[in-house]
């Protein structure tokens, strides 16, 4: 269940990293983000639907490549159908500062210093343990055949308490690697540009360019960053 906030959580799209320059003349780099305007889509209340909540819709899509639903369902608001929606539980009550119809862009976030990114990590299709969990691999020498890549035995750590003995839950071998949800938290936002939809961090966004990214304010900040709040 996500955690109630007091603000609406908003979806940009990675645009890739560049640098800029603070007052005192010192490069950051960032991540450039574009936010466009969101569209309250639907307002969820405790009385009805037993929680509060917004929903909010953003993006341009050609009403032929969305669906009849999403159609219908945006036009209660009055707008052509979004490509994205979210929706941001919010404390009981604070769902009434909004009305379906009603505009929120970039702006909403010129006064929070850090922000949380929440996106899809590039996926890296299946790959060995050497370069998913970083296994230093067998040896090069002494006998050893080509399987310098591989992880070795694993009978040995099977789990004989009492059951059969399989390999426990979790054990780090080849798989997928990427394409999993990240969140990297308390960026900290160097600029807000309301008027072209832009907020820059700083530091790495998860994705690749041109990918939806979840942007909200920080839901808790590390020490070194406490102390800036």
């Amino acid at each position: 269940m996500a955690l109630p906030s007091k603000q609406p959580h908003l979806m940009g799209q990675k645009l890739g990293m560049t640098r800029v320059y603070n007052e005192a003349g010192v490069s950051v780099p960032v991540t450039i983000i574009k936010i466009d305007a969101h569209t309250v889509t639907q307002v969820r209340t405790a009385d009805v639907d037993g929680y509060s909540a917004v929903q909010l819709g953003t993006g341009d899509i050609k009403a032929r490549n969305s669906s009849m639903p999403v159609i219908g369902h945006d036009a209660k608001a009055g707008v052509a159908p979004r490509r994205v929606h979210k929706e941001t539980r919010l404390e009981d009550g604070a769902e009434g500062a909004f009305e379906l119809g009603q505009t929120i862009d970039v702006s909403s976030f010129e006064d929070v210093k850090f922000v949380d990114v929440i996106g899809t990590s590039k996926g890296k299709g299946f790959a060995g343990g050497m370069k998913r969990w970083g296994f230093k691999g067998q040896l090069a020498t002494h006998g050893v055949e080509r399987k310098h890549r591989s992880p070795g035995s694993i009978g040995g750590h099977a789990n004989n308490a009492g059951k059969a003995g399989r390999i426990k839950k979790g054990k780090k071998m080849a798989g997928q690697y990427g394409d999993k949800r990240i969140t990297v938290r308390s960026l900290d936002v160097v600029r807000v540009d309301g008027e072209n939809g832009l907020i820059l961090v700083k530091g790495p966004v998860p994705g690749a360019n041109k990918g939806w990214v979840e942007v909200r304010p920080s839901v808790r900040l590390y020490k070194s960053k406490a102390s800036r709040a």
